[in-house]
């Protein structure tokens, strides 16, 4: 990585070369006042200086110290190697499970014991008032260096954790939806590895657009899994259909069913956007062979073959209020917007073509059913 000059480094740079050679003896006290205030102050911090919290803490300081010292009138300090280690101090504070709050707090509190010791310490050595001003000047500027470039490993720690983390979800799904099923123990263990509590009952939404999924959901970018399928509806307003809830074992049939209800709504056959398998059952039921229910309705209607495409229409539209409303003649005049005597014409001329299937229960049935689809 080519080193990078900084403002911070700039104004150490401006600083008379013999300064770090006189500032070098006070590092040692500077470095132990700084870690001593940062565990006074900053709370997530006031714990014992051992492991990797106290190689890290201590570490970070003392390199902080030096690389300020290196760079006193010295315009061509290496810069690399603190860069890298304050990318690694954030790293760190995201795997420890802190905040970049108190991060940056203690980079400011070390700051200002860095600062008042320093003061003194020139005073003693009879450094003029505008080079003591100008190390102020330097000093926070750096705490402004330090933060951006711990924040940036942060981030950075961040991202590959979010990234390992939908990894691990995604195969979760996978195994979840598998067919043939996975056994319950390989998805409970990767239930383990993505730090998704398994719930009890899922509903499944298929998806024909991205669409952003809560956090306790599970997506492969084509579904979602979920316990709460309306909050996952509240943030989208693509077409979308949501499978019925069932028991985390069948999360599968719920995704089937979904899919099935997009298709459908693709074809107008469901209104959508926002498709609720437990409203359609009976259609998506009508649906689950298509093949087989265009053969029912071939059947069914072969009678009205014959008839024009109007001819064909009136009767359908007056056979389907008939069986809706089980032969009243004035309902159906008012439901289709005719006259009962042109509903009593009508169902002689359906009579004459049908004959004793309307009068057959089973019969009934496929015939509703065909003209539905029709």
């Amino acid at each position: 990585m080519t080193a990078v000059r900084t403002d911070a480094s700039q104004l150490w740079a401006r600083l008379p070369s013999h300064l770090g050679a006189r500032f070098r003896p006070y590092a040692g006290r500077l470095a132990r006042d700084v870690v001593r205030e940062i565990q006074h102050s900053v709370p997530a911090y006031a714990r014992p200086l051992r492991g990797k919290f106290g190689q890290v803490l201590v570490g970070g300081v003392e390199r902080a110290i030096v690389h300020c010292f290196d760079s006193v009138g010295n315009p061509g300090a290496e810069t690399t190697e603190w860069t890298e280690w304050f990318r690694y101090v954030g790293r760190v504070e995201f795997s420890e499970g802190r905040g970049t709050e108190s991060l940056q707090t203690a980079v400011r509190v070390g700051a200002r014991v860095a600062w008042r010791n320093l003061s003194s310490a020139g005073r003693e050595l009879g450094v003029p008032p505008d080079v003591l001003l100008l190390t102020a000047e330097a000093i926070f500027a750096y705490v402004d260096e330090l933060c951006r470039v711990a924040v940036e490993g942060y981030a950075e720690a961040k991202r590959q954790a979010t990234a390992g983390d939908e990894r691990q979800r995604t195969q979760l799904l996978r195994l979840i939806l598998a067919d043939p099923p996975t056994p319950t123990e390989s998805i409970e263990a990767q239930a383990v590895a993505a730090d998704w509590p398994l719930p009890p009952s899922v509903a499944v939404i298929a998806l024909t657009a991205a669409t952003r999924a809560p956090i306790d959901s599970l997506t492969d970018g084509s579904c979602i899994l979920t316990a709460d399928p309306d909050k996952v509806v509240s943030r989208t307003s693509a077409l979308l259909a949501v499978g019925p809830s069932v028991p985390l074992a069948q999360a599968r049939q719920s995704l089937l069913l979904a899919r099935r209800a997009i298709c459908l709504a693709q074809r107008g056959v469901i209104d959508g956007p926002v498709v609720r398998c437990d409203d359609h059952l009976l259609t998506l039921l009508l649906h689950a062979d298509d093949f087989l229910l265009d053969e029912l309705s071939r059947r069914c209607l072969a009678p009205f073959a014959g008839l024009t495409p109007k001819q064909r229409e009136r009767l359908s539209a007056t056979l389907l209020a008939w069986l809706d409303t089980r032969g009243g003649v004035n309902e159906i005049a008012a439901r289709l917007d005719v006259h009962p005597q042109t509903v009593r014409y009508r169902m002689h001329q359906i009579d004459r073509l049908v004959g004793e299937l309307i009068h057959d229960p089973v019969r009934r049935l496929e015939l509703e059913i065909a003209l539905r689809h029709g």
